[in-house]
């Protein structure tokens, strides 16, 4: 079965450290993990077998293009992987290969005239004597490296893929890999570090099918275990038996009870990290605490996308199933918001950084629309695809371009400028169905993505003739959507509602 990259995400440059660390577990260490790692596999049969007696059948719990498509891929790919591999196999007549005669049967006669060397430097052949060098630099990140963040889920398992880009170099490789829980559903980059006294860090949160945010250290290699951990992996869906045959109420969870779909990272309050969930709600996590500060319960389907207003510290919207978005105001969001309904399942939302008060969204019928956050009416609305608009992402410096990927297959760029979207370019991106798309904060024309197969893509979509016509002599805006941006919203802690 070829991968899937399920999400994707860029780190800026000069972020990461130049070279990592490298974890060198105890004996006791190891044998920790590796007992905590079969307890809760043996809790989770045991739950597992509850249910069966029960007779409790588990709904899905993630957004459902995402899960069908890769149920769906992976029985065609396994039928056509088959398929092709009997035909290639038949030529050979395998069937009768012991019927054949021995004519290799003297096997060092063929042999006789290789030479064997003792070690590399004495072979002509190998130019290369010690590569010891060049491992050392593949392992260093430089300060002209970007990162990329990218969830692959296998047959057998996940990972968190950190991969080195650098476009002057024009390399990509994958520099080192995180084993995952569970299916990765979203990867949010962050730099707050919640052990006091330190600085900024270079941080990884991945959302996935358990209801626990794991929060990786991308400056460690090698580690078996998340920095720190949001939530619990217990989901408190039904109700315990008590001994004497009642039911007992559900135990209280902190944090969600079903998988995390999307996450948004404060940028302005770096101890905020938003986290929309199958639960149908948003909660609003202290990094400081590692605990829920507030949870909204403004949806009534799963929340599968959300994003933190670039400027505005205490803005943030979310989309759902249930077809609509709500904008809040998270210093008082129970009184405080402002919902949006649309004509499918909203899919993705993305501030517009050149004109904040703009909003972008897309649904699963194939429309991007354009709204303004003070008013009911949307700007314009775009059929954009035939099928879900799986990614919406803007250019990070060039005003007015539009990426937009679908479960089409297709990846298509956009000029919006004006308000008036005209269809640049459109591609068959030859991935199978497109699951996310993702633009470098430092290269405003190298866009990731993500899909059904073949890995990780990155494209520079101004090798395109069309695009560097109409997008190569727009002037290039950076925008400062850092920390530093508004001294005094980083200044003070967000005050969140209890």
């Amino acid at each position: 079965m070829s991968s899937q990259i399920t999400c994707v995400g860029w780190v800026g440059r000069g972020v990461a450290k130049e070279t990592p660390d490298k974890v060198e577990l105890s004996p006791e260490e190891l044998q920790r993990i590796i007992t905590e790692a079969k307890d809760e596999l043996g809790e989770r049969e045991a739950e597992d077998e509850e249910e069966e007696d029960e007779g409790i059948v588990s709904e899905p719990s993630a957004n459902s293009h995402l899960v069908h498509n890769a149920e769906v891929s992976k029985d065609e790919s396994e039928e056509a992987k088959e398929q092709g591999e009997d035909d290639e196999l038949a030529e050979y007549d395998f069937d009768k290969y012991d019927e054949e005669d021995l004519v290799t049967a003297n096997l060092g006669d063929s042999l006789a005239g290789l030479t064997v060397y003792s070690s590399n430097e004495q072979d002509p052949y190998i130019t290369i004597k010690n590569t010891d060098q060049y491992e050392r630099e593949d392992f260093q990140v430089k300060p002209s490296d970007n990162l990329i963040l990218t969830g692959r889920a296998e047959k057998d398992c996940c990972n968190l893929e950190i991969h080195v880009y650098n476009a002057e170099e024009g390399s990509l490789y994958v520099h080192h890999d995180v084993l995952l829980p569970a299916y990765p559903l979203c990867v949010e980059w962050l730099n707050f570090d919640p052990n006091p006294g330190e600085g900024a860090g270079n941080y990884a949160a991945v959302g996935n099918m358990t209801p626990q945010i794991d929060v990786w250290d991308l400056d460690v290699v090698d580690c078996l275990e998340p920095a720190f951990s949001l939530g619990s992996k217990k989901a408190s869906k039904k109700k315990k038996k008590s001994k004497k045959g009642g039911a007992a109420a559900a135990e209280p969870v902190e944090g969600h009870t079903d998988a995390v779909l999307d996450l948004s990272w404060n940028r302005l309050v770096r101890n905020v990290l938003a986290s929309g969930s199958a639960d149908d709600t948003v909660i609003l996590w202290d990094l400081t605490q590692g605990k829920p500060a507030t949870t909204l319960h403004r949806h009534t389907d799963k929340v599968q996308t959300l994003s933190f207003h670039p400027f505005e510290a205490q803005t943030l919207i979310s989309g759902s199933f249930d077809k609509t978005a709500v904008l809040y105001d998270c210093r008082s969001p129970d009184s405080s918001y402002r919902t949006w309904r649309f004509s499918g399942q909203v899919e993705r939302l993305v501030w517009n950084h050149f004109s904040p008060c703009n909003f972008l969204a897309s649904t699963d019928d194939g429309f991007v629309y354009c709204l303004d956050a003070r008013s009911d009416k949307p700007i314009f609305t775009l059929k954009a695809h035939d099928e879900e608009v799986s990614g919406l992402n803007l250019s990070s410096q060039i005003k007015g371009c539009l990426v937009t990927a679908s479960a089409d297959k297709h990846v298509k760029i956009w000029d919006i400028l004006g308000n008036k979207p005209n269809l640049v370019h459109s591609r068959d991106m030859k991935m199978g169905v497109l699951f996310c798309a993702s633009c470098c904060p430092d290269l405003p024309f190298v866009y990731a993505f993500g899909g059904q197969k073949d890995g990780l893509r990155v494209w520079d979509i101004s090798d395109v003739a069309a695009v560097s016509e109409v997008f190569g002599r727009r002037e290039r805006l950076v925008v400062n959507t850092g920390s530093d941006a508004s001294t005094a919203a980083a200044a003070t802690e967000m005050e969140v509602s209890q």
